[in-house]
């Protein structure tokens, strides 16, 4: 059974989705905030396995609700999914950079919403496909602009072809698999690369990856 607390401002909106999500015997709703900082108390209180935030709200938005329950050793194991109308590529950076483990789009078709909520509760990363072509978009005009970040210098050319995979989204298990390592191998190259760039953790790596030009579309 996949917990999952619903985050927005708007009553329909909150309503439809429990509506929906419910349709699936294996997903069930634990609570509902109307803004950022009740949805931490929530998170705080009900420990789900998953998190729906709406970005725009008053009082604390989604992005600095989504950075306090990730920073929370609490919710080690609470994964935020931004579900939002906005596309702004500010947002979507910023989303990542605040450890969300997902981006959709609120016109996200309603099997694949519930396929995703259940998929976040696994851990799994997840984008919405008009998110990746967003990305792929943003990668593909600043490539040229790119600037390499100084402490890339400390990287071992292995190190940074797993940084780029990583920027690619791959896990590790497919990391090790497309650079003919073990999987502990993988694991132990990128705690090495979190602790040389001094990452917070694997989406600032992400961005990292692709501000660098690592990740070519």
């Amino acid at each position: 059974m996949t917990s999952v607390i619903l985050v927005d401002d708007q009553d329909l909106v909150r309503a439809g989705l429990r509506t929906l999500l419910t349709r699936d015997e294996s997903i069930k709703v634990v609570a509902e905030a109307t803004d950022g900082r009740r949805g931490l108390e929530a998170a705080r209180k009900y420990q789900p396995d998953v998190v729906l935030m709406d970005l725009r709200m008053p009082v604390m938005d989604g992005i600095e609700a989504t950075r306090a329950i990730c920073a929370d050793e609490q919710l080690a194991d609470t994964n935020v999914v931004v579900l939002t109308t906005f596309d702004d590529d500010a947002d979507i950076i910023e989303a990542i950079r605040a450890g969300a483990i997902g981006y959709l789009l609120k016109n996200t078709p309603r099997d694949e919403l519930r396929d995703a909520v259940n998929r976040a509760g696994r851990g799994e990363r997840l984008l919405s496909p008009l998110i990746t072509e967003r990305l792929m978009e943003m990668v593909a005009v600043g490539q040229a602009a790119a600037s390499p970040d100084p402490r890339l210098a400390y990287l071992s050319t292995r190190e940074l072809e797993v940084l780029a995979r990583i920027g690619h989204g791959d896990t590790n298990d497919e990391i090790a698999a497309l650079l003919h390592l073990s999987p502990a191998t993988a694991r132990t190259y990128v705690s090495r690369i979190l602790t040389k760039l001094g990452a917070r953790d694997r989406p600032e790596l992400v961005v990292i990856a692709h501000r660098s030009g690592l990740v070519v579309p």
